[in-house]
């Protein structure tokens, strides 16, 4: 059984983003089908412009010889997304509640997680029971932090305003990220005319904004001047909406009758664009082990266990290069720095955009090796 507080078709605040490894997860599941038959566009790298105005390029196909599942990126509309995976589980037999708002979780007197309660569009309470409860709910989960397992980070403390525009100039198949002092911006087709513009400030410079996300998003945009050119143009074509703060984390990934998964488990910054694809890879992670959960009890905390030691074992490399980058972005000269070296070194930047394409091993860009060169050519 599936719960969720939306009713869908629904927008959901999100780069939009899936890595050309996420193709491999949605063919299994058997929803690309309808994926390519919404018109989605088709990313072939990603161009990252430093503050000093140094640009990097970076392409998914590229002479270090990793090839992903499919060779393009995937831009496409949440709600067109979220609508294909939400039939694709109906398909496959859950059933699917609509409006409904998990607000706490059950526990049985040996504090073992047994259910959820639930307050419903009408505002009626409830209580829902299952031998197992998955908290797939997102950034400050419900699931998580009602069970103690989430805990916000002080650094970075980052919140998006996201927005769709039409009629961007220059918008190509190359996903955008533009880095400056005071945040940095991602610019992605997403298909059917549209480009979505995700923009990411420190906690505390939004603090003012938050009663006009509108005024935030296009008074930044028309303060960078080789963007504001851009966007004098261009058309957005609905109220910006406000994400964050990001970097959650779980002390680990379930508790006694319950687990965590895609964002409710970790999130830490939107630069790399992990989300959807981590969600997926995470459920696919937990698939046998929640079977054995909810059908042996003898052995369930067990399997949970195990799920969390290969969820750290998946995501631990990932995790520490997405830190890395976080820290880079944040500091000006660092970011001017490294990406002089990766101009210079366009077979760095493609083993980089890999990573982040999540189909070259992360250790590729973890060694010392690859740094010392960073340094070097960034001189």
């Amino acid at each position: 059984m599936l719960l969720d507080r939306a009713s869908f078709p629904r927008d959901k605040v999100c780069a939009e983003y899936l890595s050309p490894q996420a193709s491999r997860l949605l063919a299994k599941m058997g929803a690309m089908e309808q994926i390519e038959a919404s018109g989605p566009a088709r990313l072939t790298g990603m161009r990252v412009r430093a503050p000093d105005g140094t640009e990097i390029h970076g392409s998914f196909v590229a002479k270090h010889g990793y090839r992903a599942f499919n060779d393009r990126g995937i831009a496409m509309r949440r709600s067109m997304l979220d609508a294909i995976l939400v039939g694709q589980a109906q398909a496959a037999g859950a059933t699917l509640v609509q409006g409904a708002r998990v607000t706490n979780v059950v526990r049985d007197a040996n504090g073992r997680a047994c259910g959820v309660a639930i307050l419903d569009s009408d505002g009626a309470t409830g209580e829902m029971r299952a031998p197992l409860v998955i908290g797939a709910d997102g950034l400050r989960s419900v699931v998580g932090r009602r069970l103690g397992l989430t805990r916000i980070s002080r650094i970075p403390r980052r919140v998006a305003f996201v927005a769709h525009f039409r009629g961007v100039p220059g918008v190509t198949e190359v996903g955008e990220m533009h880095v400056e002092k005071d945040g940095y911006v991602g610019i992605a087709d997403v298909g059917n005319g549209l480009t979505n513009v995700a923009l990411v400030v420190p906690a505390s410079a939004a603090r003012d904004a938050a009663v006009d996300p509108d005024a935030m998003l296009d008074e930044w945009l028309i303060g960078h001047p080789h963007l504001a050119s851009r966007f004098a143009v261009a058309e957005r074509v609905e109220p910006v909406r406000a994400t964050g703060p990001f970097a959650s984390y779980s002390k680990r990934a379930w508790a006694p009758g319950a687990a965590l998964v895609g964002d409710a488990a970790d999130f830490f910054d939107p630069f790399t664009g992990e989300g959807v694809y981590t969600a997926l890879r995470g459920g696919e992670l937990l698939a046998p082990f929640a079977v054995e959960a909810a059908t042996n009890a003898a052995s369930a905390d067990r399997a949970l266990a195990e799920y969390e030691r290969k969820r750290r074992a998946e995501f631990h490399g990932k995790w520490r290069v997405e830190r890395l980058i976080a820290g880079t972005i944040a500091v000006p000269a660092l970011i001017n720095h490294a990406a002089r070296a990766l101009s210079r070194r366009s077979e760095m930047a493609d083993l980089l955009v890999g990573v982040v394409g999540d189909f070259v091993p992360p250790a590729r860009v973890l060694r010392l090796g690859y740094f010392a060169r960073l340094l070097l050519f960034g001189v």
